[in-house]
């Protein structure tokens, strides 16, 4: 009897095990790295790719420090990589010197754990993604409250075809530290951005290759960084193109094909919404990420 009771025990174990680990599976995986609250207590590494993936052992970026404060935090997005953390330190220490800004503001990086997020990026899911404000700071002692109500600035025209006003050669002088930096990958911003800075800047352009196009990203820019030395587990994004990027392909982004699109003819179906990542998506070692 003892012994076919101990069947029947182990038996409804597995099962029970089965169903919650392919439960968790099917669930998006967005819920579960959004109510994560805090890292997960293992050595630092990125897992996956910046669209698709974790981050073990994450670390939480002081919300100020001398250069930079970091921004909405009720998000609770200002989890990164150490690598990003580390960038975020001596980046915004380059800007006091090359550009003269009192430092920077610091937008999301990422979640505790990384993974999707409940609103907002497709990427950022690594820790190794950053945003920085266009905004330079006038004040680095924000309380909480101004944090959560001060807006940044746009630095591109309502047509979408020039900056406006608000770009400066400050600007500029952050977006080539930034670019200079060897961690980094490529930095995504607004198109008026990039061909402002292909006009002007002179014959020092190596630079400029790691500054990409990208929709939405006027109020902001956008930091990847490679994938760290070792971090087997990390996918890094296909290589950028050769060249400074400053030829036909770059004022296709300002053309009126691409600000401008057609109308879907008439009996086309509507596209198909985005389906949300679930965790059978991501690496399996982001389950134990979660349940670290």
């Amino acid at each position: 009897m003892t012994r076919y009771l101990t069947k029947v025990t182990l038996a409804l174990g597995l099962t029970l095990a089965t169903w919650t680990g392919t439960a968790q599976a099917q669930t998006e995986a967005r819920q579960l790295f959004g109510a994560a609250r805090d890292s997960s207590a293992q050595v630092a590494q990125p897992l996956g790719s910046y669209a698709r993936g974790c981050v073990a052992g994450a670390v939480q970026l002081p919300e100020t420090g001398p250069t930079w404060q970091a921004m909405r935090l009720s998000r609770n997005r200002n989890w990164g990589h150490p690598d990003m953390i580390s960038f975020i330190w001596r980046f915004s220490q380059q800007v006091v010197t090359d550009a003269g800004w009192n430092g920077i503001y610091v937008g999301d990086i990422s979640q505790p754990r990384g993974g999707p997020m409940l609103s907002g990026h497709a990427s950022h899911q690594m820790g190794l993604d950053a945003d920085i404000w266009m905004l330079p700071p006038e004040r680095l002692d924000l309380t909480e409250l101004e944090r959560e109500n001060l807006s940044s600035i746009s630095i591109r025209s309502e047509d979408q075809r020039s900056v406006n006003a608000n770009w400066t050669a400050g600007h500029m002088a952050v977006l080539r530290a930034a670019a200079s930096d060897p961690a980094v990958a490529r930095i995504f911003v607004t198109a008026a951005a990039k061909q402002e800075m292909c006009r002007t800047a002179g014959e020092d352009r190596a630079w400029l290759r790691k500054i990409r196009p990208w929709w939405g990203h006027n109020y902001h820019f956008h930091v990847r960084l490679n994938c760290p030395e070792g971090a087997t587990n990390c996918q890094n994004q296909a290589a950028i193109p050769a060249g400074d990027g400053c030829d036909e392909t770059l004022a296709w982004w300002t053309s009126e094909e691409a600000l401008n699109p057609p109308p879907a003819a008439p009996g086309t179906p509507a596209p198909t919404p985005r389906r949300q990542l679930t965790m059978a998506d991501l690496p399996q070692q982001c389950a134990t990420v979660l349940a670290n």
